[in-house]
């Protein structure tokens, strides 16, 4: 039996089900929500997370990754009160998102000061995967980091290696944000080979954000997982397109290479969220089962491939890092 934590304690990976690999419940700047948010309600955004989540889990949706990590306004303590009222499995992540600097926290610490120290992020990381987040004893399941069209600039580069000393340690699987249409999943693939990770222990989130089955093709041969997550997101790219990618990668015979999610949140504050839903209207957890998953079956991919990519691959890319 292979245990995968989560925020309600360790569940066997072969009951994870239907899984969403890139979901966040909130996405925040948390300094600036704590001073200048007035729209922000913590009784109203936890009512309407518990119900968006609610809704998601009708579709039979049974868990979700959130790789919410610093950077983006982890709360654990939050998403903890919040999955004491529905059931999903929500699993969570350690590790800093950035596409540039590292936090000011780390400027003057560590290799930042002398390339011979090691680096204070790998064992915050490894404690959140061993012990637990902020006291709360809720273990990260996945570490988490990212590489934007600006590519492997030194904080990037700094967040990476130290990621990957902490997979080292504690065989945790990783997640990496990249940029195809720059091709940054080959950066990652050289970074993290030189640190000793290697590809089958890697998820490529926004893998889906072109439409290069060549590329992705490369990609999934190294031994990738690739996160077709971002569907919804049609400013980037469109569904169709998107769907069109997936149809593609499959009768190449790559459906055991993706996973699929929205990358969506019940509350981002990024964007004004007056104008998020006219902006970005198919942004939200029920698009793939309302549209991705029905267009998917019309241009051929079989209920094996969609069980490979929603059920089979997650629990494989879960079950490697436990066992």
């Amino acid at each position: 039996m292979v245990m995968v934590p989560t925020v309600r304690g360790p569940v066997d990976v072969t009951a994870l089900g239907t899984t969403f690999m890139h979901e966040h419940v909130f996405v925040l700047t948390a300094d600036v929500q704590q001073n200048y948010a007035d729209e922000w309600d913590e009784e109203s955004r936890v009512a309407d997370a518990v119900a968006r989540l609610t809704e998601l889990r009708g579709l039979g949706v049974e868990t979700i990754v959130d790789p919410t990590v610093v950077g983006l306004g982890r709360n654990i303590p939050r998403i903890a009160r919040i999955n004491q009222q529905v059931d999903i499995n929500i699993l969570v992540a350690t590790g800093v998102y950035t596409y540039h600097d590292v936090p000011f926290f780390f400027y003057h610490r560590g290799p930042a000061l002398d390339p011979n120290m090691p680096d204070p992020m790998v064992d915050l990381f490894v404690r959140d995967l061993t012990e637990g987040i902020a006291g709360t004893g809720i273990k990260a399941a996945l570490l988490k980091c990212a590489v934007d069209h600006d590519g492997m600039n030194p904080g990037v580069e700094r967040v990476l290696k130290a990621v990957a000393a902490a997979h080292r340690q504690t065989g945790a699987p990783i997640m990496v944000h990249t940029h195809p249409g720059t091709k940054r999943g080959l950066e990652v693939a050289a970074l993290l080979g030189e640190h000793g990770v290697a590809p089958q222990r890697v998820q490529l989130a926004h893998s889906g954000d072109t439409t290069d089955a060549d590329h992705l093709q490369q990609l999934a041969d190294m031994g990738f997982l690739l996160g077709m997550d971002r569907f919804g997101i049609d400013t980037v790219l469109g569904t169709p397109d998107r769907v069109a990618t997936i149809v593609e990668m499959c009768r190449r015979g790559y459906a055991g290479s993706m996973v699929l999610s929205h990358d969506a949140a019940c509350y981002l504050d990024w964007v004004d969220p007056n104008i998020l839903p006219f902006g970005l209207p198919n942004w939200h957890y029920r698009h793939i089962h309302e549209a991705v998953l029905p267009a998917l079956r019309e241009q051929g991919v079989t209920e094996e491939q969609i069980a490979a990519m929603l059920v089979d691959n997650p629990r494989r890319y879960f079950s490697a890092a436990a066992a």
